[in-house]
């Protein structure tokens, strides 16, 4: 556990978690369920990140105002690079902005074909899932991705847990994995920007990737308009802590933490690691203003 939360710990308020999934990504839980969990679980200010879509925030934005939560609206960009993947948190942006608009629905479609692919070379070895049972986990309107096919292969009995899959069949490393378009992480910030967002790299230095993300790139993401770094992460150590909040000390960005919440689908829990005030407050202000923070 990071510095900024403890399991079972009393908060200090306002306790606030901005990164988070629904079912419309690779969560387990609906906008609306994941807003009661958050209140459930004493979050004043969550917000809803999903995979490269917006296409929950008014159910969240609904339910954010029947549970007292307030409610900042993302979306986590997935990126390219070196073949790995990067994940880019853009708080804030126009869900109206063509360009944006218009990458992440390429990042969509390129998603489905490709789970389709890891499916067949999965079922060739003798692995039992098939890609209708795939579709069976993927909620309607919902952005496919790898952990669908680990829900399938939890559903049929094959595992127990999402973990289990990407460790034996799906991670980056892993001989049946497939890639996808995702844009390079550079050009997501820009996309995030031009949107009148604000973006913050997601568990920069986690060490569940098989490639780590190094200082020369984020400066070249800080070059293009990177505000921040997640810093408080579960998948982040006291190196990967102190390598983050170095690295923003010296480039001027701001330090957020957060629990990435699947509902069932991984082991975060809300607010495990959390944003101090001032950086929500920061955020808010570097953002256009036409997306604002709901507040009840």
């Amino acid at each position: 556990m990071t510095p900024t939360g403890s399991a079972g710990a009393e908060l200090a308020r306002p306790v606030i978690d901005l990164h988070a999934h629904s079912s419309v990504s690779d969560g387990t839980e609906t906008p609306a369920e994941l807003l009661a969990a958050a209140a459930a679980a004493g979050i004043d200010v969550l917000a809803i990140t999903d995979h490269d879509s917006v296409a929950g925030w008014d159910e969240a934005a609904a339910a954010a105002h029947e549970h007292g939560v307030t409610l900042v609206r993302g979306i986590e960009i997935s990126c390219a690079w070196r073949h790995s993947s990067i994940h880019l948190l853009g708080y804030l942006p126009d869900p109206q902005d063509r360009p944006l608009r218009q990458e992440l629905a390429r990042a969509r479609d390129s998603r489905s074909t490709r789970l389709e692919r890891m499916v067949e070379r999965m079922s060739a070895d003798g692995i039992p899932v098939t890609y209708a049972e795939v579709l069976a986990q993927v909620a309607p309107g919902a952005t496919p991705g790898r952990p669908h096919i680990a829900d399938a292969l939890i559903a049929n009995g094959t595992i127990e847990h999402r973990d289990e899959a990407f460790t034996s069949w799906l991670g980056d490393d892993s001989p049946y994995y497939v890639g996808h378009y995702a844009p390079h992480p550079v050009r997501a910030v820009e996309l995030v920007r031009a949107a009148g967002g604000v973006p913050v790299l997601a568990h920069p230095f986690t060490r569940t990737r098989s490639a780590s993300v190094d200082d020369a790139l984020i400066s070249r993401m800080h070059e293009a308009g990177l505000a921040g770094l997640e810093a408080y992460h579960r998948d982040h150590g006291p190196d990967e802590v102190r390598h983050a909040e170095e690295l923003a000390a010296r480039l001027g960005l701001l330090l957020t933490g957060s629990s990435d919440y699947h509902g069932t689908g991984k082991r975060n829990r809300l607010g495990e690691n959390t944003t101090a005030p001032e950086v929500l407050e920061a955020i808010e202000a570097a953002s256009s203003g036409v997306t604002e923070v709901l507040r009840p």
